[in-house]
């Protein structure tokens, strides 16, 4: 029996690190031979102790402590530690304790590492570089991050995020309708107001246009004043939606939008492309490592609404696009991005990291 932990965020904090792992860790447990735990990065304090967690600067010093301490108690129990990774500051309190306590308890440290923002993270950080050497295996989730992690000379491999495709409803958009989502949390780095601008460009040719805006985040004010200043209407602002209500924002929409200026591997998109929802999407990071331009979707240069809009409006108008968008991306998303596809993957790597560490399954 190989026992595998997980270290990172829970799903308190819904976004796609969060979301993915949830996901990773619910298919392990069906895996013959595995056995699998988890270690949030984010616990909850017990009773009276949770007020302190809503004190600013407080709660990070007793979040990152107790997280720390349940990777202490627990690493006994596992041959490999598993931290999933953020950028920046949170790369310091999520992954790096757990691979520093993996490896004074002689276990398997596994670095998978999904920021979009790793180019800028390890240049302005030398010392995460040298951080990540404590890792016995670094995954990332695309070929995008493979070569930046290679220009700061750590060898990463590539496993695909995943999506539960069975899970999702598939509907070929064949007579797309201007029906419009954007399934990104309102943050800077995920421009969403790209995205806003480009369908006041759509609104303009087709009145009827409709866009959902799902997501939460500091930007969300700064959006409804901008939907205000152009005079938009039938702009739906859906918050928080949680992963098991996303099907059915997915199946209500015909064209996605996204326009971030740092990414990865989004899950949205993934997810997009179970849906068979054709993407008219910016080519930013990993998105062309995903999103084939003119196969399974769409793209356009980073912070441009004027292409953003053309894009989504070729979608609606041209003859048979739609509908060649939607197969292809579903049918790519079945054979790359499915459970099937990588299940096999993280089993191996797990198994490397564990015997590097000399714990032989």
């Amino acid at each position: 029996m190989l026992r595998v932990c997980l270290a990172g965020p829970s799903l308190d904090i819904l976004g796609g690190q969060a979301v993915q792992l949830d996901r990773l860790r619910r298919r392990l447990e069906e895996v013959p031979g595995l056995s699998v735990g988890f270690v949030p990065m984010n616990p909850r304090l017990p009773g009276p102790l949770r007020a302190l967690q809503r004190v600013k600067y407080l709660r990070t010093v007793v979040t990152f402590a107790a997280y720390v301490a349940s990777l202490v108690r627990t690493v006994g129990r596992y041959d490999v530690i598993h931290a999933f990774s953020p950028s920046y500051w949170a790369y310091l309190l999520g992954p790096v304790p757990a691979m520093v306590v993996a490896r004074l308890a002689r276990r398997g440290a596994i670095l998978n590492y999904h920021s979009g923002e790793a180019g800028d993270h390890l240049a302005r950080w030398p010392a995460a570089v040298s951080m990540a050497r404590l890792a016995h295996r670094i995954v990332v989730p695309s070929g995008y991050l493979v070569e930046v992690f290679s220009r700061f000379g750590l060898a990463a491999q590539a496993i695909h995020n995943f999506v539960d495709v069975e899970s999702i409803p598939f509907r070929v958009r064949a007579s797309p309708r201007p029906v419009f989502l954007s399934n990104r949390n309102l943050e800077p780095l995920y421009n969403v107001a790209c995205s806003v601008r480009a369908f006041a460009r759509i609104q303009r040719e087709v009145p009827g246009a409709t866009l959902t805006i799902a997501g939460y985040g500091s930007q969300r004010p700064q959006l409804e004043a901008l939907v205000a200043e152009l005079g938009l209407a039938n702009v739906r602002f859906a918050g928080r939606v949680p992963p098991e209500a996303m099907s059915r924002l997915l199946d209500e929409a015909d064209v996605m939008l996204n326009s971030p200026d740092i990414d990865n591997m989004p899950l949205s998109l993934l997810e997009a492309q179970a849906a068979g929802l054709p993407i008219a999407t910016t080519s930013t990071g990993g998105i062309p490592f995903i999103v084939r331009h003119e196969l399974t979707g769409l793209l356009v240069p980073p912070g441009d609404d004027e292409a953003l809009a053309g894009a989504a409006l070729r979608i609606l108008s041209e003859p048979g696009l739609a509908q060649r968008l939607s197969l292809a991306a579903r049918a790519e998303c079945v054979a790359r991005y499915s459970w099937a596809a990588v299940e096999a993957e993280w089993v191996r790597v797990y198994r490397d990291a564990a015997a590097a560490a000399g714990r032989a399954s």
